[in-house]
C-alpha cells in the first residue's frame, strides 16, 4: 500500500515536470534513453511496480482496477523486453519528439490520475 502511495508521488512530481516543462520532458527521455541502464531499468522497474499493485490491490478500496493496473504494468515491462533495448531506445527517441505538444495535456491526466491513486492507497489505511 505505501509503495503505491510512493509510486504515485513520484509519477505527481513527474506529471508537473510534463506540465511545466514539456520541452525538458522530452529532451530528459532522448538523453535517458542514450544511457546503457535505460532499457533495464525501465522494464525491471515496471515489472516490480506491477507486480506491487497485483499483490496489494486488495488493500485499496479499487482493487479492481488497481489490479488491472499491475496487469498492465507487467504486460508493457514484458512487452519491453520482447522489443528489446534497441528498438525501445529507438522508440523513445521517436515518441519523445513526435509527441511533445501532448506532453503538458498528458502531463494534466497523469497528474490527475496520481491524486486518485494517493486517494485509493490512503483512504482504506486512513479507516485502519
Amino acid at each position: 500500500m505505501y509503495f503505491i502511495t510512493v509510486f504515485a508521488l513520484l509519477l505527481m512530481f513527474l506529471s508537473i515536470i510534463m506540465i511545466v516543462k514539456p520541452d525538458y520532458w522530452s529532451n530528459g527521455i532522448v538523453t535517458f534513453s542514450r544511457h546503457k541502464y535505460f532499457h533495464w531499468f525501465e522494464v525491471i522497474s515496471r515489472l516490480i511496480s506491477g507486480v506491487v499493485f497485483v499483490l496489494f490491490n486488495k488493500s485499496t478500496p479499487y482493487d479492481l482496477l488497481i489490479l488491472c493496473i499491475g496487469y498492465l504494468l507487467i504486460g508493457v515491462g514484458i512487452g519491453l523486453l520482447i522489443v528489446g533495448s534497441v528498438k525501445h531506445r529507438q522508440f523513445a527517441v521517436w515518441s519523445a519528439h513526435k509527441f511533445k505538444s501532448t506532453f503538458r495535456p498528458a502531463g494534466i491526466v497523469s497528474l490527475i490520475f496520481s491524486l486518485f491513486l494517493i486517494y485509493a492507497s490512503t483512504i482504506s489505511a486512513l479507516n485502519n
